[in-house]
């Protein structure tokens, strides 16, 4: 009697655990989610500028994407390539290119960056040139944001002073207000720029 005792109470802590791990947990998770951060819960996705209905997403404020144009702020440079577009798969990774420091790969893509900037008259700064870990990277340094302003404002013939403020709205603080440094969203920062850009035009 002992051990069919034994069994069923196994069955009930079993069944507990269940409830409170694959039902309980998770659905409390997404409520939270749902409810405080909506945004973040969806994954930022950020929407066709065109707003048109069968236009899909231009892609994540969390994932950092490659702007090549000068009318853009460029963003760190990745190993990484996500593709946006219906037709088009994204790799699903995220990581470094792992090349040791006395790579000649890394040394002349690093060497190659810096002279694209320098030919841009942007001072190339740590992160603009070196990839981050993940490799997907949203963020840039508040200061690499600044040295690419005058290249952005010539390009698309406006004053600094009316990209500036866009700059310091799209910047996040740090994690916790303790955490890492400020960081300037470029993804939000560049749709900012075009959405600036229209309403001048339609004005």
């Amino acid at each position: 009697m002992s051990i069919i005792r034994e069994i069923i109470k196994s069955i009930r802590i079993t069944l507990v655990l269940w409830l409170l791990t694959a039902l309980i947990y998770p659905l409390l998770i997404l409520v939270v989610g749902q409810v405080f951060l909506p945004l973040q819960a969806n994954g930022s996705i950020m929407q066709n500028i065109d707003a048109q209905p069968d236009a899909p997403p231009i892609g994540s404020a969390l994932i950092g994407q490659v702007f090549t144009s000068e009318k853009y702020f460029h963003g760190r440079p990745s190993t990484v390539r996500y593709s946006q577009g219906k037709k088009a798969k994204a790799t699903g990774i995220s990581g470094a290119s792992n090349l040791a420091p006395s790579n000649p790969e890394l040394l002349n893509r690093i060497v190659e960056q810096a002279n694209q900037f320098r030919d841009e008259n942007v001072q190339p700064t740590a992160d603009l040139i070196y990839t981050s870990a993940s490799g997907l990277d949203p963020h840039i340094s508040v200061k690499s944001a600044r040295q690419q302003l005058e290249r952005v404002a010539s390009a698309r013939n406006v004053k600094a002073e009316e990209i500036l403020p866009l700059i310091n709205k799209y910047t996040d603080d740090r994690f916790l207000w303790v955490f890492g440094e400020p960081g300037v969203n470029v993804l939000r920062l560049n749709y900012a720029l075009d959405l600036q850009e229209i309403n001048r035009k339609a004005n």
